[in-house]
């Protein structure tokens, strides 16, 4: 997808660059994307996942952990990214229907790799999860690429209230089928109905089978994260605004945003799986102030010295999302002894073996574990991006 995948070989020299130096392209978003990477490979990846740091977990249930922002800061991250690889068409007034196409292509491809995740390695087709992270990034794509597209500013930010205030009372209000009263619990709210009336139980969320954390009526708050990063790409985008003005009002309107989902959060909590509005508002607006901020340092003050890491993961994100994955499942299929006498797979022997030994809190040597990773595939993706190489999806 051009708005995550697309190549971004920039200098990351430390030299003051203004902003207009490279019209078109954020370097702090490059970083944003790869930082976002980064963490989601940390807390998908753990050495050991009976030993793990509070903060590297997901909230049970309500509540918000710095897990609980990776993926919500990627879906605002694919707004952002989608304006500046759309904005030049919307600007030019001509036939857009070459680009919707391409859009909708990414978009299924997209969806596809997702698949792809759920069924391998054993591809199981009659109990596939149909939903997923590559799922509703797809769909969150689609639906803000359409509607930047066809759509002005103000109308967005009405459409994010729209969506949000929809999605609440849908799941507040209206009574679920089969079960009675609104609510808001795992299995009985209205989209986990949604869900097995759509996709059927065997082919929702693995270890719950009664509902999705990426379930479909969750898509529609999803698009208010995506919207959030929209319209603050727009704003950053614009001419006649100094770079220490829009850093400044980004930085009043994240604020204000993450203050109205703290204010709903008693009504409507904050919970990833359920993407509750408060959770759009909360996590979008500390979205927000963390581009705000690297935009600051990179594309305004021009310190990049320190970027490159995070550069080289954000332009091959998806790359490295998929290959991480497929790659842990690949290394399952094959069993070698562990310390212990049973038998794991070629992850957890290199773990046991490897790394657990040196480490007397297992917290520590689980997250080591995970560090580990993160530092191999800096190599791989560094090699890559000194020879060009993007996944172009």
């Amino acid at each position: 997808m051009n708005s995550i995948t697309q190549a971004a070989l920039a200098t990351t020299g430390a030299q003051p660059l203004a902003e207009a130096s490279q019209p078109g392209r954020l370097i702090s978003l490059d970083v944003f994307r790869g930082l976002t990477v980064m963490a989601m490979i940390l807390v998908n990846n753990p050495g050991d996942w009976g030993h793990i740091y509070p903060p590297l977990e997901h909230a049970e249930w309500n509540g918000c952990t710095p897990t609980d922002l990776i993926f919500p800061f990627f879906l605002f991250i694919v707004g952002v990214s989608l304006v500046y690889a759309l904005d030049g068409v919307k600007r030019q007034g001509g036939p857009q229907g070459p680009v919707l196409w391409r859009v909708l292509r990414r978009a299924a491809v997209l969806f596809g790799l997702g698949l792809l995740l759920s069924l391998y390695p054993k591809f199981n087709f009659p109990v596939v999860r149909i939903m997923g992270v590559l799922q509703r990034i797809a769909l969150v794509f689609l639906g803000c690429s359409f509607i930047f597209l066809k759509t002005s500013w103000r109308t967005q930010v009405w459409l994010v209230v729209g969506f949000l205030v929809g999605y609440a009372v849908l799941m507040q209000l209206v009574p679920v089928p089969g079960f009675g009263p609104a609510n808001l619990e795992p299995s009985t709210n209205l989209g986990a109905w949604l869900d097995r009336l759509v996709f059927t139980e065997p082919h929702l969320w693995k270890q719950s089978k009664t509902w999705d954390p990426e379930g479909l009526l969750g898509t529609l708050p999803a698009l208010g994260t995506g919207l959030l990063g929209v319209l603050t790409a727009q704003w950053l985008r614009r001419k006649d605004q100094e770079p220490a003005a829009k850093v400044a009002w980004l930085f009043v309107a994240g604020g204000a945003i993450i203050l109205a989902g703290l204010v709903w959060a008693p009504w409507f909590p904050i919970n990833k799986a359920l993407w509750s509005s408060s959770y759009v508002l909360y996590t979008g607006g500390l979205a927000m102030v963390s581009l705000a901020a690297l935009y600051w340092i990179c594309d305004v003050q021009g310190h990049r010295a320190w970027t490159r890491p995070a550069v080289v993961y954000g332009v091959n994100a998806i790359l490295v999302f998929c290959l991480s994955a497929l790659l842990s499942r690949t290394f399952g299929l094959f069993t070698l002894p562990l310390p212990n006498g049973k038998t794991g797979g070629v992850k957890e022997w290199l773990y046991e073996w490897g790394i657990a030994p040196h480490f007397a809190d297992p917290r520590m040597a689980s997250a080591a574990g995970a560090l580990t990773l993160i530092i191999i595939w800096y190599f791989i993706l560094s090699w890559m991006y000194k020879k060009g190489v993007v996944l172009k999806v």
